[in-house]
């Protein structure tokens, strides 16, 4: 026994290396390890420890644990904090690697930003990858000498007004506009008080020097009335005489930023948990929820359970500004994460939360939206929920009749892998299963399994009450099965296309309502009656529609082979016009199995 009086009080985090528990209770980590396998838990010095096995090895050496209550730091993370974080990660020698300069560009309405952002875009970005960007985006990124740099677009005069109000920007380096036709107007002088303020790193872009009645040294002087100096008038601020419209002088003001990120050492740390701000999101109808956010510093993967700002889930899908998947992206990417539980609002800071807390926020989300009360509710429904919270995970609390049979089955299903779906343990034990497990499951909706177990007759009416499902195995196959058909469940199909061919689009014979009659010649493969179409037009596709009547020489025919004419008609709300390409294919949906 120990002396009550003389028992240390330690608080203890959600996780906790062994090394750090050692240091937290002040023995030696030989001593924590041992103690460890006496609890039959191997654990290596650097590998982490959740709180209830911290809590128990720290009891047997006298001590008394209390949880560590961690706010969850979307509530108190800013932007102004995220910039002090990237601050003070510059000043790290072992850890930070040097990444892409995020860069802006302001100025006076009406002087040719958007412009400028788009001809760069279509200049520099990859032919390929330019060709899936296939609508206004917030921020891509460019190559320039075989180095990248970040563009973000900040949206307007009253979005840079309220980023001056908050005092920080997310970008770097700002490209200030001015057009050489008309010089500095207000928002200029708005501006260029900000960079000066802020003392952030400014290249000066005059713009529109084709014009005739452009003025470049006019405008040198009125930004040096400013306090805006340009080197060539014994400055330090870089500068670049460009036409947006033209294509001018564009390689010449990447080169600058190359220039100023190589003098400023822009540098963050690619090993830490990544810290991401929203830069805008929406809510689609058929991918959920979904952000573009750009990386300031660390990395995230797919995989990870996320918050950001009211809004938490999983990232079950990533993708670059061409749309390109991603598994991992590092600092200064910009990329659209599909997986949140709501859509987040602009500037809200993205970041990497543990199992424990994801569990905590749900259950309170859960309990807030009143369903402790779940009758009738099948493991299909369950499972559709699941779905909906894009969480892509099965959640399940095991209860076995001896330890040696929980080793099993976690060993036996630690090996049933799939990337779409994951299980993940709310809890684990030895016993019946009991009442706390119901409300557990309850909150967190989650199946209880049992192996050689009963439920006590409280449980049991709880679960009833509550909508929660118990399921009892005496094989151990049979529980196994059970888990594999819940996961194959939630496997999205795979949806097989094969493509049959292609028409160049001479004539447009009729136009109603919801369908069209359509003339052309078969360029590729065939033309196939009842076939699914997509519509291209330059290299974009516009819509998709259906081949519900196929002709060749006014006659019905099923198929038409290339180089052939024939007579089509197109079920599909988009208009084809001459010279579009519809493409013909099928699509087929199978099951997956695991």
């Amino acid at each position: 026994m120990h002396d009550q009086e003389n028992v240390k009080k330690i608080k203890l985090p959600q996780i906790i290396t062994v090394k750090k528990f050692s240091e937290t209770l002040g023995v030696s980590v030989a001593k924590v390890i041992t103690e460890l396998l006496k609890n039959k838990i191997i654990a290596s010095i650097n590998e982490e420890i959740d709180f209830d096995t911290a809590s128990i090895i720290a009891q047997d050496l006298g001590f008394e644990t209390e949880e560590e209550e961690r706010e969850i730091e979307n509530k108190s993370m800013t932007l102004e904090k995220l910039v002090e974080i990237c601050k003070k990660e510059k000043e790290k020698k072992e850890s930070v690697q040097s990444r892409p300069p995020i860069v802006t560009i302001l100025g006076h309405v009406d002087h040719g930003k958007t412009t400028l952002l788009d001809t760069i875009r279509k200049t520099n970005v990859a032919e390929k990858e330019a060709g899936g960007i296939t609508q206004h985006i917030r921020a891509y990124q460019v190559r320039k000498k075989g180095k990248s740099i970040t563009f973000v677009d900040t949206p307007g005069h009253e979005a840079f007004s309220a980023m001056r109000e908050r005092g920080v920007g997310i970008a770097d380096i700002a490209i200030l506009v001015v057009a050489a036709d008309d010089g500095v107007r207000p928002q200029t002088k708005e501006v260029a008080q900000y960079l000066k303020e802020k003392k952030i790193p400014t290249i000066v872009a005059i713009n529109k020097i084709d014009k005739p009645q452009s003025n470049v040294v006019k405008v040198k002087q009125e930004l040096s009335d400013l306090g805006i100096l340009i080197e060539e008038w014994g400055g330090n601020v870089m500068s670049a005489e460009v036409s947006a419209k033209q294509n001018i002088g564009i390689d010449d003001l990447l080169e600058r930023i190359l220039l100023l990120a190589e003098i400023e050492d822009f540098k963050a740390d690619y090993k830490r948990d990544g810290l991401a701000v929203v830069l805008e999101a929406h809510l689609d109808p058929k991918k959920g929820s979904v952000a573009t956010v750009l990386i300031k510093t660390g990395t995230l993967k797919v995989g990870q359970d996320i918050v950001a700002g009211n809004t938490f889930g999983r990232i079950r899908k990533m993708e670059d500004y061409a749309g390109k998947n991603l598994l991992i992206a590092g600092p200064s990417l910009p990329v659209t994460i599909l997986g949140l539980n709501n859509i987040p609002q602009t500037n809200d800071i993205v970041q990497i939360i543990n199992e424990r807390e994801t569990l905590k926020i749900m259950s309170k989300e859960w309990t807030d939206r009143g369903l402790q009360k779940r009758k009738d509710l099948s493991k299909e429904k369950l499972y559709d929920e699941i779905n909906e919270e894009k969480m892509k995970k099965i959640l399940f609390i095991l209860k076995v009749d001896v330890q040696g049979s929980l080793e099993a089955i976690e060993q036996i299903l630690s090996t049933i892998k799939t990337e779409e779906v994951s299980l993940e343990y709310v809890g684990t034990g030895v016993g019946n299963i009991t009442e706390s497990d119901v409300k557990i499951a309850s909150s967190s909706k989650s199946v209880i399994l049992g192996f050689n177990v009963v439920a006590t007759a409280v449980a049991k009416r709880m679960a009833d009450d509550s909508g929660v499902k118990i399921k009892i195995f005496s094989i151990i196959y049979e529980l196994v099965e059970e888990v594999k058909k819940m996961m194959t469940e939630l496997l999205p199909p795979n949806i097989i296309r094969t493509d049959f061919g292609r028409l160049n689009v001479l004539a447009v014979f009729k136009t109603g309502k919801k369908d069209m009659i359509i003339g052309g010649r078969v360029s590729e493969g065939k033309a196939v009656k009842g076939s699914q179409i997509e519509v291209k037009r330059g290299e974009e596709i516009i819509g998709k529609g259906k081949l519900s009547n196929l002709q060749q020489n006014k006659n019905a025919a099923e198929e038409v082979g290339q180089g052939n004419k024939c007579g089509i008609t197109f079920d599909g709300n988009v208009k084809i016009k001459e010279g579009d390409t519809l493409i013909f294919y099928k699509e087929e949906i199978k099951k997956r199995m695991l």
